[in-house]
């Protein structure tokens, strides 16, 4: 999923594979999904796009988006996310050539695991109709005038304090102000991290590294190895860090049995709703990090947290993406607030989508949630850190009973 290079192994089909009339060589085997499917560890990994079967095992190591993101559809279709994470898909093909090594037979399917081929092929329609109505195209003023407004409350905040000294009554006014233009700096970086607003790649680079290294004191290549991640398989353990809490908490509803059935004690997670304020606390006692500090993970748990969470379930783009993530009703505040993350759905199904079209996309994608029965989650902003709570407890108690009982 993205980048060039050459493919330096043989393409020679492997055992079990088809040979076409071609012979072993430029791609012209044919196999089936089990035999893909054995190819899906880390020394040898093979994937699907559009039904093209790519032997990415050396290249991974040299993917722009990092070795593990594209790991994580070894031995899987992975067309859809290669759509999703490419601004310009036909561009990066061309350095897919090398890696070719054949395609799915015939009587095979399009989709693996016994993925509903229907959904499958209504969404692909829907991002059709997306490109072709110009929705994965940005406004440069709306995200001109976002930057200008972060640069003005730094300003402010640090000219108020260079002229009128550091009273109390202004060093909170300061802290405010300085709480707000980092929290909407982290959502500008993130719309820069997702190509979402210029149609060079190189741009969007330039202005990420500005906004989260020079405005927030960031590391881009360190958001981006974790975030492509979390995006790729969202509340999927071991392949999203968002979700890797250390043993500090348990979250879902598999992960708590499968510690308390270990008899693992780590922290008394029964009680990890209570401290997760603590921790919140104890993250900085400095004025408007501590601000921000709450206000960047409430509006980035709520959408996830109180979702499925589990392993590996092999599910199709759109199923996996509306089981992990739900939207925080629309409001201009809530917008605001969120950097448009309350359109969670939308922003998950399409990444490098610019964030002034999610309102746009999202009637449709609730259609297409509605026709096949995927269940499309919106609530209120207090129902969502409200529920981030609910389900700390939640999984909490799960722990304890498998932990005393099991």
């Amino acid at each position: 999923m993205g980048g060039g290079g050459q493919q330096t192994e043989s393409s020679e089909p492997a055992k079990g594979g088809v040979v076409g009339p071609g012979g072993g060589r430029g791609g012209s085997a044919v196999y089936t999904w089990e035999e893909v499917q054995r190819h899906s560890h880390r020394g040898d990994q093979w994937l699907v796009i559009d039904r093209k079967v790519y032997n990415i095992t050396q290249w991974a190591k040299r993917h722009p988006g990092g070795i593990r993101v594209i790991s994580h559809f070894a031995g899987e279709d992975a067309t859809d996310a290669f759509s999703a994470f490419h601004p310009d898909p036909n561009f990066v093909r061309k350095f897919l050539k090398p890696l070719l090594i054949g395609e799915l037979a015939p009587t095979e399917p399009s989709q693996d695991q016994g993925k509903n081929a229907a959904l499958v092929q209504d969404f692909q329609a829907l991002r059709d109709h997306v490109e072709r109505e110009g929705l994965l195209r940005a406004r440069l003023l709306f995200f001109s005038l976002y930057l200008g407004h972060i640069l003005l409350l730094e300003a402010l905040a640090l000219g108020l304090l260079w002229v009128w000294g550091t009273s109390w009554s202004l060093t909170l006014l300061c802290s405010l102000m300085l709480a707000t233009s980092q929290a909407q700096a982290s959502w500008l970086q993130h719309d820069f991290g997702h190509l979402s607003v210029f149609k060079k790649s190189s741009w969007n680079h330039v202005l990420q590294k500005f906004v989260i290294g020079h405005l927030k004191g960031a590391s881009a290549n360190w958001w981006n190895h974790r975030h492509f991640q979390h995006h790729a398989k969202p509340n999927v353990f071991s392949k999203d860090p968002d979700v890797n809490s250390l043993h500090v908490f348990v979250l879902g509803d598999t992960q708590p049995v499968e510690y308390g059935i270990k008899k693992l004690k780590y922290m008394p997670y029964h009680h990890q709703h209570q401290y997760f304020f603590l921790s919140k606390f104890l993250n900085t006692f400095h004025g408007f990090l501590f601000l921000e500090s709450h206000w960047f993970v409430w509006v980035t748990q709520m959408n996830h947290l109180p979702m499925e969470m589990d392993h590996e379930r092999h599910q199709d783009w759109l199923t996996m993406q509306l089981s992990a993530t739900c939207n925080i009703e629309q409001s201009t505040f809530n917008d605001w607030f969120s950097g448009h993350l309350n359109f969670q759905i939308e922003h998950h199904l399409f990444p490098t989508m610019p964030r002034h079209n999610y309102h746009l996309v999202a009637p449709l994608v609730r259609a297409l949630c509605e026709k096949h029965g995927v269940p499309y989650q919106v609530k209120t902003l207090k129902k969502g850190i409200i529920d981030v709570v609910r389900s700390l407890k939640k999984s909490g108690d799960l722990w304890l009973d498998a932990y005393l009982h099991k």
